[in-house]
């Protein structure tokens, strides 16, 4: 009997292990999808975002509903405030993430969002402990911040350029390791699932009106509507649901693999799509980048997500 509990449980935790790889690669696909479609329509990252956030929204809250995690009824106001608070979190780092993008590269945003969301979290988490961090945490965050100085050096766009896109990748980190760090109890009539779908769809109608203003309509081509189609379903609603499906199966440090992942697909994809170089620079910076995330959430089993 106990070999059989064994074995279902090594079946579930590699399945969940296989979902964490997923949703990094999924998530690594997000920043060059987000910028092929603001190139080819024409569209303000806020626009962009904007999309991202509906489209996710609506194919998430559509497989809560049909999976039976969500039921169509009248919202208590705790649940109003929860999903009203993520999303206005998702708005803002999805919104400054874009603008990041735009103004320095995918590649350079993404490993720039995720060092500044490892630091503010790994401080975060020690002040909210009361407690302070070991050798082991300064040292990760010291090689964090030796590796974004190294991946940060001479950003293509200039210095001006370079300022606002760390500037906006910075609110973005700022944006998610709050939600990261938010550990109250999830609500017993909401899982984490329904909460990011409806989450998505509140901050996707925030920004509605900014989106507006600086111009949403895209023309009716297949490849900007497909882009619009990639971006709800891969990145957004296939990544997401991956990574809260893996949780519940695999233990929650096995998240350092998305973590990974995403950073490193979306660099491999802008190397190949987009034509963008790392030299060697850069290239030492993001091991540092990549080590110190590593080794500090082996530390402490706690995995940030992105």
């Amino acid at each position: 009997m106990s070999v059989r509990i064994f074995l279902r449980a090594a079946r579930n935790t590699r399945s969940g292990l296989d979902l964490f790889v997923l949703a990094g690669v999924l998530w690594g696909t997000g920043g060059i999808a987000g910028s092929v479609l603001a190139a080819r329509a024409g569209l303000h990252p806020v626009a962009v975002a904007a999309y991202r956030l509906l489209a996710g929204g609506l194919f998430i809250t559509a497989y809560a509903l049909a999976s039976g995690r969500l039921r169509v009824r009248r919202p208590s106001r705790a649940e109003l405030a929860r999903i009203a608070g993520v999303g206005a979190l998702f708005t803002v780092f999805q919104a400054a993430y874009f603008a990041a993008v735009a103004a320095i590269s995918v590649s350079l945003a993404t490993l720039t969002t995720m060092v500044a969301v490892h630091i503010l979290v790994t401080t975060g988490s020690a002040v909210l402990e009361r407690r302070r961090p070991g050798p082991i945490a300064i040292a990760s965050l010291a090689a964090a911040a030796l590796g974004l100085a190294l991946l940060l050096g001479a950003p293509a766009g200039g210095a001006r350029g370079a300022l606002v896109g760390i500037g906006f990748a910075l609110v973005a980190a700022g944006g998610f390791a709050v939600l990261t760090l938010d550990t109250r109890p999830a609500l017993p009539t909401l899982d984490r699932v329904a909460i990011t779908g409806l989450g998505f769809l509140f901050g996707g109608c925030l920004l509605l009106p900014a989106g507006l203003v600086v111009g949403m309509a895209v023309p009716m081509r297949a490849d900007i509507l497909g882009a619009v189609l990639f971006l709800g379903v891969v990145p957004t609603a296939g990544a997401y649901v991956a990574y809260f499906t893996a949780l519940g199966r695999a233990h929650v440090g096995g998240g350092i693999v998305a973590v990974l992942l995403e950073p490193l697909t979306a660099t491999v994809l802008a190397a190949f799509l987009q034509g963008e170089r790392l030299g060697p620079e850069r290239l030492l910076g993001g091991v540092l980048v990549l080590a110190s995330i590593a080794v500090q959430h082996r530390a402490a089993g706690t995995p940030t997500r992105g």
